[in-house]
């Protein structure tokens, strides 16, 4: 079983997963921040579940972007849980989590960054990156996206609860030998200079002609 967690907004959740099964996904809202009410959740959710935290495979994340202070909590709270029971972690970028929701061949997933601009990235139907997490100008974004089987999928449109989601992800990462000591785990901030570099050379070695 994994323990999954989105803190990286205001509307969370949390989830446990049985390999690609959902047994409880719980969607919370915390307009002013997870810090003291997060382990309140996690608590019920395992207790309700008749589960305890050392019966967990390992622990999962959403690692960003998102919230500052709210990526914080959410990684905090799966590396001190996957600490004390000697667990593995998964961090799961909320990019690859929305493409999880699509059908198509290319997943064109977008969070808003605000000030006009957006964190974006392309994947494809195996969740793997296509084209490079960036933040950006939603329009200049836009037109290099490849031309073809290529789907949208925003945080607006997508479900708010991204915790199963990650949960599922982290399941296959696991059982790849992606998952991490806790430790090692940090969060995912799309740095600007990666997207100045990325808009030099917008369609890198010929992808998406």
């Amino acid at each position: 079983m994994i323990l999954s967690i989105d803190t990286t907004s205001e509307f969370g959740s949390i989830a446990l997963t049985e390999a690609h099964v959902v047994v409880e996904e719980v969607a919370l809202h915390a307009p002013d921040g997870f810090g003291h009410v997060l382990f309140e959740h996690l608590e019920r959710l395992l207790e309700k579940n008749g589960i305890k935290v050392h019966q967990m495979e390992c622990f999962a994340a959403a690692s960003g972007p998102g919230s500052f202070t709210g990526v914080r909590v959410g990684l905090a709270a799966a590396k001190g849980l996957a600490e004390a029971a000697g667990k593995r972690v998964v961090a799961v970028s909320n990019l690859r989590a929305l493409a999880f929701f699509g059908t198509a061949p290319l997943r064109a997933t977008v969070i808003d960054a605000r000030r006009g601009e957006v964190y974006a990235a392309v994947y494809n139907h195996l969740l793997e990156l296509a084209m490079p997490e960036v933040v950006v100008k939603y329009d200049h974004w836009l037109a290099a996206l490849p031309a073809r089987d290529c789907e949208l999928i925003s945080n607006i449109a997508a479900p708010r609860a991204l915790a199963a989601a990650i949960g599922r992800i982290a399941w296959d990462d696991f059982r790849a030998g992606r998952a991490s000591d806790p430790a090692g785990i940090d969060a995912n901030y799309v740095r600007r200079s990666d997207a100045e570099l990325f808009w030099r050379d917008p369609l890198p070695h010929g992808r998406g002609s």
